[in-house]
């Protein structure tokens, strides 16, 4: 075992739960805190360090959660405070650390602020909390600029009094006005309630988005890249401006009230590695997602490149790596990687997935892939059903979508549903464990008929499952001095194959090419992907060494 006494946070594993869909406690066919405790040893078995459990706040659910009316409420859907406090304590007793998501960009629109703010009208010092303006055009009709919501259409909504209010997400969200010291003096206040209720840490939403110019200009032209050339930082108005990092610097100094190495994490769609890096600078947050290597290629120097970039810009402030895959926000990546074409795509555009997918293919590659993701130095995050092997459930009926993307681009995007499915852990029939047994409820989205073939029950104690191979995969993180936090250097290796040793005497091999590659000398293997013959590493397939 690493003596490390670095920071737990520099090289956690953090599983995260999507609150809906990880676990029915009550019978209603929606998860909640009561299934997430119920299922916290199979947590504990996995070997995670955390748990991110997404919004669980007071919410009308215009957006399952994101839309926030009371911050210091659980929603009844889910639970009750006194039940999130016992979930932190019990998580707790499993040495597993608890971590809420913060949704500071906007609130809900029954929210008290906004419902007083439509009340006192134009002008009025309540509607300064969040972003009012005057239309353009003749009679103020159009909206104050061109700005457009990330679910599709414009970002501005009309009042019946002829004011506007900006949302960068739906209708019912809002965005706050951080330029206010009301909104600054809240948030730090709703920290220390739940800090002092014992969170170990939040997960900042959109947190590249608070601050937006003052102006509010039309958004400018994005600039012509090469698909893959290096990319660019555009001056956007109201995505990473830098006087963001001054309401992280106050929110550092919250954390640091507490004992315990409370920390945050950003969800921060950089256009850079560098403006990544300013998140994270010592007097900043703790960590952020590095979705440059989920956004990455199926390939071996683009992979490379990230990792490097990523290393070199984080390691200069002082911050560790904080690598992810799949979360409920993308496309789950065994569908990704199951294209013949796997392209990288860029911050704050939709991903489009190209040609049909060959899952047998997207699995051998998700498999590689959990392997370099969790020997890579720093911090890694798992998606609930990552260890499962679970797929993006692709043909959901129109009918039972419900992510307001869907709604919002007038039906020509699927949104974010796909891999929100209710997760399988028994049975083989819906509701596959999700609820208790005996519940006539049907999962809030229906699952699969096949998903009975990637349920826990399935892969629990089966050699080679997906399931062993993290468990395998965990354990030796938490034992092996070499992995966690800390360098790598590369190896030399033909093209399309990934090698770096991490000292002691630990080496990673990734083969993205498409012929087999002969391992490099070692002592033993200490866990491998796939099959191997004869020492000889197949085509996406990945290798733990010992040497």
């Amino acid at each position: 075992m690493s003596t490390s006494t670095a920071p737990w946070w520099r090289d956690a594993v953090i599983y995260q739960v999507y609150v809906r869909s990880f676990a029915d406690g009550n019978g209603d066919g929606v998860g909640d805190i009561a299934g997430i405790r119920s299922r916290l040893p199979y947590l504990k078995s996995l070997g995670v360090d955390a748990i991110w459990i997404n919004p669980w706040y007071e919410s009308p659910m215009a957006d399952h959660g994101y839309d926030v009316a009371d911050f210091r409420q659980i929603d009844p859907l889910f639970g009750t405070v006194a039940e999130a406090e016992q979930l932190i304590e019990e998580a707790h007793r499993h040495g597993i650390r608890v971590i809420p998501d913060i949704v500071p960009n906007h609130t809900s629109d029954r929210h008290a602020w906004f419902q007083t703010a439509l009340a006192a009208g134009p002008g009025s010092p309540e509607r300064e909390r969040y972003v009012f303006r005057t239309g353009r055009g003749t009679d103020g009709a159009e909206p104050p600029n061109d700005w457009v919501s990330c679910f599709g259409g414009p970002a501005w909504t009309r009042l019946p009094d002829g004011e506007w209010y900006l949302h960068l997400f739906a209708p019912e969200q809002p965005d706050l006005n951080w330029r206010h010291p009301d909104v600054r003096a809240e948030f730090e206040s709703i920290l220390r309630f739940w800090f002092s209720r014992g969170v170990d840490g939040f997960r900042i939403d959109v947190a590249h988005g608070l601050i937006k110019h003052p102006e509010l200009p039309d958004l400018p032209p994005r600039p012509e890249a090469a698909p893959d050339g290096p990319r660019q930082h555009l001056d956007h108005p109201h995505w990473d401006r830098d006087e963001v990092h001054d309401v992280y610097r106050a929110w550092r100094r919250v954390a640091d009230e507490f004992p315990g190495d409370r920390s945050f994490v950003a969800e921060a769609w950089a256009d850079t590695p560098e403006r990544l890096a300013a998140y994270v600078r010592r007097d900043g947050l703790h960590t952020a997602f590095n979705f440059d290597f989920l956004m990455s290629s199926w390939d071996a120097k683009d992979l490379r490149a990230v990792i490097d970039d990523s290393l070199a810009m984080l390691g200069a402030v002082g911050a560790p790596a904080t690598w992810v895959l799949s979360n409920h926000d993308v496309m789950r990546h065994p569908s990704r990687y199951g294209r013949r074409v796997v392209r990288r795509w860029v911050a704050n555009e939709p991903y489009r997935p190209e040609g049909a997918v060959d899952l047998a293919l997207g699995t051998r590659r998700a498999r590689a892939a959990a392997l370099l993701m969790l020997a890579l130095p720093g911090g890694a995050y798992i998606y609930q059903g990552e260890e499962l092997g679970l797929p993006e459930v692709e043909d959901l009926p129109e009918s039972v979508l419900q992510d307001p993307v869907w709604e919002r681009s007038g039906h020509t995007d699927r949104g974010r549903d796909g891999c929100r499915v209710p997760i399988p852990w028994s049975g083989r029939s819906a509701p596959y464990g999700f609820s208790p047994d005996g519940t006539t409820a049907e999962p809030w989205l229906p699952q699969p008929a096949d998903w009975a073939e990637h349920s826990v029950a399935a892969h629990d104690g089966v050699e080679g499952s997906m399931l062993e191979l993290y468990r395998a995969a965990l354990r030796l993180r938490r034992g092996l001095p070499a992995l966690g936090d800390g360098g790598l250097a590369w190896l030399d290796t033909p093209a399309g194959v990934l090698a770096f040793r991490r000292e002691p005497e630990f080496v990673c091999v990734v083969n993205l090419s498409a012929e087999p590659y002969r391992l490099p000398g070692h002592a033993s293997v200490l866990l491998a992907s796939g099959p191997l013959d004869d020492g000889v590493l197949a085509p996406d397939r990945a290798a733990w060494l010992a040497t």
